[in-house]
């Protein structure tokens, strides 16, 4: 009898656990279909026939898949492959120099206090200011020196905004790092540039790359500055999907294309550096 009333009262108790389990799997479930779900789309109307793409009810999947859209990518305006090799060039190119430039400067207000306690907030404010109220006289320096339409505007324009956000980010794990490790380093005969890139960016490595992913999909997606600023020679990804809808068509299926191929970057780099992105979100997160 003891052991029926044993089973029951644990029995009770389980249910509240099971239940508060089912909820968090079927909100997990309903947030992964909530994301996943206009990868999955845009995914499949690459694929698609014309015919196809405003059929109801929808074409969960293309009857007749084809590779045609791919083909077309090319030949609409500059062409989306040029495009994408354009935003690589770009976004690479920028990320590279902020980084460089933001690490030296984070890790000189980290260890040397420049500019005193609040110029880490005083530079991340800089990050708030809207882009479109400085972007027509930038328009007009940019045109003076003749960068219009050209790689280095845009690489300029990216490092210049991200700037702020870098150096506030990389401060944050530079201080994480004790100054005992460097010293060490200072008395073992590596100058200050050694032990910064010998010692200490080794160590916050996870932070670095958190901020490089951050800085890169930043340049990546960016359309305001592009739309602006390119005309027909240079052109990247998100300008050249913007010219895919107009008055008399919208080009479904080379924006699918243009969607998909976009997005393998971003795939690739996430799976290389996962094991380190998780540990940077959160490296340097006590100290601001």
């Amino acid at each position: 009898m003891r052991t029926q009333i044993h089973n029951i009262e644990h029995g009770n108790r389980r249910w509240p656990h099971i239940l508060r389990e089912s909820g968090r799997y079927i909100a997990l479930i309903i947030a992964i279909l909530f994301f996943v779900f206009p990868i999955f789309w845009i995914t499949v109307t690459a694929f698609k026939q014309p015919g196809e793409y405003y059929t109801y009810p929808p074409i969960w999947f293309p009857k007749q898949p084809t590779l045609r859209n791919f083909k077309l990518v090319q030949s609409v305006g500059i062409g989306g492959y040029t495009a994408l090799k354009n935003s690589f060039i770009v976004t690479s190119c920028s990320t590279v120099a902020v980084m460089i430039l933001g690490s030296m400067a984070a890790y000189a207000m980290a260890r040397f206090k420049t500019g005193g306690k609040n110029l880490a907030f005083m530079i991340l404010s800089q990050r708030m200011l809207p882009p479109i109220a400085i972007v027509f006289p930038l328009f007009l320096m940019m045109r003076v020196i003749g960068w219009i339409d050209t790689y280095q505007v845009l690489i300029l324009l990216y490092t210049t905004f991200n700037l702020p956000f870098v150096i506030w980010l990389l401060r944050s794990y530079f201080m994480e790092v004790p100054v005992d490790v460097e010293e060490s380093a200072l008395v073992d005969g590596c100058t200050r540039l050694g032990a910064l890139f010998r010692v200490v960016l080794p160590m916050v490595m996870p932070g670095v790359i958190a901020t490089a992913v951050f800085a890169y999909i930043f340049s990546w997606t960016e359309f305001l500055f592009a739309v602006i600023f390119l005309r027909t020679r240079v052109a990247t990804v998100p300008v050249e999907v913007a010219g895919y809808w107009g008055s008399e068509a919208q080009l479904w299926g080379q924006a699918g294309v243009m969607a998909v191929l976009s997005m393998v970057p971003i795939f690739i780099i996430g799976l290389a550096v996962q094991k380190h992105f998780a540990r940077g979100l959160t490296l340097g997160s006590v100290k601001g």
